[in-house]
């Protein structure tokens, strides 16, 4: 197995306009940071510490004020927007805080979506996230809606669907915010063990130091500053 970053980032700052207008705020202040194959990065901080910007930054949803990010090596940046959707669908998989999941489909065909968008036969696509559904406890629901599902399944059929397109890395926000105590203990045991079966890396969000202690390295964003 490489030992090299699937996910880099150099000198990463982010400026927004102040709310007058006369201003700005800078929110990241010169971030670097990198993760290698299967391993479990954290990232802790305050409300409003510039956490969730800096991931969409990474995931490539975001471009920042100066600085680069790099998959495996090569800057994201060269690409036009149309090719970095296609790769950032095949390299990353997002989990959320609310799922973000599509109302109208079932969970099986909300699983399905990122392959069917790649290009992927039907027939496939329906074979992995039936898998996959099946790995997160999800087997007898695979034809139910979102409205259908607690809060937790959501979060599983989202975690289902991050994984569908075998990425290379999970940026997760937060992504046991809105559970309980017992979901969150069953999601964080399923995606540490897919983490080894599917050799896939995790950036996690949190503001809880127990999630954050179960991963392998811990870092803390404190006035726009990445801190070991």
């Amino acid at each position: 197995m490489s030992n090299k970053p699937i996910l880099s980032c150099s000198d990463i700052t982010k400026n927004f306009k102040s709310e007058s207008g006369d201003g700005e705020l800078r929110i990241l202040r010169g971030v670097n940071l990198q993760i290698k194959p299967a391993e479990v990065i954290a990232i802790v901080g305050s409300s409003g510490s510039g956490k969730s910007t800096l991931l969409h930054i990474l995931g490539g949803l975001d471009r920042p004020t100066r600085g680069d990010v790099y998959w495996h090596g090569e800057s994201i940046y060269k690409h036009k927007p149309d090719r970095l959707a296609e790769l950032r669908n095949e390299n990353v998989g997002f989990v959320f805080q609310f799922h973000h999941l599509l109302p109208e489909f079932t969970a099986l065909e909300n699983v399905m979506m990122p392959a069917l968008i790649k290009g992927v036969r039907y027939s496939d696509a329906e074979k992995r996230a039936s898998y996959l559904l099946e790995r997160f406890g999800l087997g007898e629901r695979l034809n139910h809606r979102p409205s259908q599902l607690s809060g937790g399944e959501q979060q599983r059929v989202s975690m289902a669907r991050a994984l569908t397109n075998h990425p290379a890395i999970i940026l997760a926000d937060e992504p046991t915010g809105n559970l309980d105590e017992k979901n969150t203990d069953n999601i964080l045991q399923l995606l540490f063990q897919l983490r080894k079966e599917e050799n896939v890396a995790i950036i996690l969000i949190t503001h809880e130091k127990e999630i954050a202690g179960k991963c392998d390295i811990t870092y803390t964003l404190h006035n726009g500053i990445l801190e070991s």
